[in-house]
């Protein structure tokens, strides 16, 4: 089966281990993410204006372009493309005017019919595959690893939008129990990972990433698993970095869960680019046996 694919800027630059892991899951599963002919940045960065209809033509083009080449589902990788496509979908299905609106700004484009149903990549796994087929498909299990899930935002606000539970999601816990592993849970799952205040205020993520981190570190967690690229940065570089700032601190493995995935299934692990990483994950995967490197 064929997927229609929306991979978004950051997965073509500094997340492609997410998307290689990804489409070797597919592969796997005997499934195809098709690429999208033609996308554009899904413009995730918020309006400050009150009227922030302008801010919706970026996703709602691609939505269109989904249209064009006759799909009514596209499936995304990235949280921010997720959400940022999500609400857009949302917003003109609802407000009919809005959506006249845009229409008629883009006069160079198709109408959109709003017939597009977008899907996180977490979804389809829960959804339509199961994370029951996956345990039956595992062949390296992630037994003895203790993993603490971390959601971010994105995932999950708002609630219209959300891909699990807002305030107790559980989507990772049944899939790391799928998997093999054990879980601990985070008071701090759910809070921010800084966002971008990474461009400006290193430190202050920093702060942030040993805010979330730490607890797992206590904890005797020995690796911590999420989605999202920038929250993957955010704790992984800048969490190596909180390490000169906080005596006795060490930034444990940050895995995308596609990475997890993948290992487990038994794909091969220069797939999954953990070169691009701050703290190398393939030291706990050799520690704990979980594959020979």
């Amino acid at each position: 089966m064929k997927l229609l694919y929306f991979p978004g800027c950051t997965l073509k630059t500094s997340a492609k281990n997410l998307e290689k892991s990804a489409n070797a899951i597919m592969e796997k599963l005997s499934h195809e993410l098709k690429e999208m002919d033609d996308w554009v940045c899904c413009g995730v960065v918020s309006s400050l204006s009150d009227d922030d209809l302008m801010r919706h033509l970026a996703p709602l083009r691609s939505l269109i372009h989904v249209e064009d080449q006759g799909e009514d589902k596209v499936i995304t990788l990235c949280d921010m493309c997720c959400n940022t496509l999500k609400q857009t979908n949302l917003r003109v299905k609802e407000k009919p005017d809005d959506l006249e609106t845009l229409n008629a700004f883009m006069d160079k484009e198709n109408d959109y019919k709003g017939t597009v149903n977008v899907y996180h990549f977490l979804e389809f796994l829960r959804d339509e595959v199961g994370f029951s087929k996956l345990k039956q498909m595992v062949k390296n299990p992630l037994k003895g690893i203790r993993i603490m899930p971390y959601y971010g935002c994105m995932m999950l606000r708002p609630r219209e939008v959300a891909i699990d539970d807002a305030e107790d999601p559980q989507i990772f816990n049944d899939l790391l129990d799928a998997l093999g592993a054990e879980i601990v849970d985070n008071p701090f799952k759910i809070e921010c990972c800084g966002s971008y205040h990474t461009i400006e205020n290193k430190d202050i993520v920093s702060k942030r990433a040993h805010h979330i981190t730490n607890y797992a570190f206590e904890r005797n967690a020995d690796a911590i698993i999420l989605s999202c690229p920038l929250c993957r940065f955010n704790l992984d570089v800048r969490g190596k970095e909180a390490e000169l700032m906080f005596k006795g601190y060490k930034q444990i493995p940050i895995y995308y869960y596609t990475q997890l995935i993948a290992i487990a299934l038994g794909i091969d692990p220069e797939i999954c680019g953990f070169d691009d990483h701050a703290v190398d994950p393939n030291l706990l995967l050799k520690k704990k046996g979980v594959y020979k490197i």
